[in-house]
């Protein structure tokens, strides 16, 4: 099946585009923004727009020459997306090389064959020295097409997952620091400052924003299939991102992810507030000690949509609650507790501060035990 169309981030798109047409983007680009909202996707199209057949192309890819027909389907022998895995069992660097290129291609093949494929690993994914010097050899080679390879490289702070691991980095920065004449490297990241100083310093940076909800509404309904009202009530949780509006559908029976999500905050939100300083414990001990990249920062994401409404309810303004049925429950809150706009935007910066460490694979129990004793202080106006 082919690739979903790039949904929205015009302007950024026809700025990169008459740099293409003006013979003049750089050999290496950093995309960034936050998580989801479709910076591989991005790298995808800018690598169809720079290897599309049509000559008078203005800002979009014509979508119908081979080259484009090929990128759609990940199949364009001059166009190469690399993405983090998780460590196969493998003995010896070859092995390893190896058995990587075998995971990559399954993965490839399982986003042919389903465009809103989401991966989940039982392991950690990261870049391994391996899968760099694949990289590399690729790019030494001739374009088997056109004049240009191209390779998108996601979420390339995977390549430093430990201070003291940094050979898959510093790997890199070698292709970054010669890039081959024929070549363009397009880095995906939501958290650059994880990259090494040394490799942002060779990329331009191509910062994408979150798209408006309307947008994300959008595209779950012409995309997805979905109704207007479900796709809207999708995309006010999203934070302008598909990827995360994807995550939050059901995938089978039971409570999907997008209700599990808004219970899991809603719960979180009760034990802060509760008088029992157990209730919190508890909260925090609930979670697994490991995984902070995972469903614990969609959990802290909807602790804040949580807050935000509590904020709202605080404020008088109950029309803006997004859990609208629990309107009711969130006003007695705010009546029972003495509840503070300004005291709820102090718990907000809370989690987002949270969310940061979460980022950095920090213990989730121990971020959620300081947590959500410092939302109660915040709420509260006491520890």
């Amino acid at each position: 099946m082919p690739l979903t169309p790039l949904q929205g981030h015009e302007q950024m798109r026809a700025a990169l585009a008459k740099a293409v047409r003006d013979g003049e983007l750089p050999h290496s680009l950093l995309v960034h923004g936050p998580e989801g909202i479709g910076k591989e996707r991005f790298g995808l199209w800018l690598a169809q727009r720079i290897v599309c057949d049509a000559p008078d192309a203005e800002t979009e890819p014509c979508g119908l020459c081979l080259s484009c027909r090929l990128v759609d389907r990940l199949e364009h022998p001059d166009v190469h997306w690399f993405f983090p895995l998780p460590r196969p069992d493998a003995s010896g660097p070859d092995r390893l090389r190896e058995k990587l290129e075998e995971s990559r291609a399954a993965e490839l093949q399982a986003r042919r064959s389903n465009p809103f494929h989401l991966p989940v690993y039982d392991r950690a994914p990261a870049y391994f020295l391996a899968a760099v010097r694949t990289l590399q050899e690729l790019a030494g080679n001739r374009p088997a097409m056109g004049s240009r390879k191209v390779f998108v490289v996601g979420d390339a702070e995977a390549m430093v997952p430990q201070e003291s691991s940094q050979e898959a980095a510093n790997a890199f920065l070698k292709l970054l620091e010669e890039p081959p004449a024929d070549t363009t490297l397009i880095l995906t990241s939501s958290t650059p400052g994880a990259l090494l100083p040394t490799i942002r310093s060779r990329v331009l940076p191509v910062r994408l924003l979150p798209l408006a909800a309307a947008e994300v509404a959008d595209f779950l309904a012409r995309r997805k299939g979905m109704d207007a009202a479900e796709a809207e009530d999708v995309a006010s949780l999203s934070g302008g991102a598909i990827g995360k509006a994807l995550r939050l559908l059901p995938s089978g029976d039971g409570p999907g992810p997008l209700e599990r999500r808004r219970q899991a905050g809603r719960a979180l939100l009760m034990a802060a507030v509760a008088d029992a300083p157990a209730a919190r414990l508890a909260a925090a001990l609930a979670e697994a000690p490991t995984g902070g990249r995972g469903e614990f920062s969609a959990t802290l994401e909807s602790l804040a949509t949580w807050l935000r409404d509590l904020m709202a309810a605080a404020s008088g303004a109950p029309e803006h609650v997004v859990n609208s049925g629990d309107v009711a429950t969130l006003a007695q809150v705010v009546r029972r507790r003495d509840i503070h706009p300004l005291g709820v935007g102090r718990a907000l910066d809370r989690v987002h501060r949270a969310g940061e460490l979460a980022s950095g694979n920090v213990n989730p129990q121990l971020i959620l035990a300081d947590l959500l004793r410092g939302v109660r202080a915040d709420l509260l106006g006491a520890a």
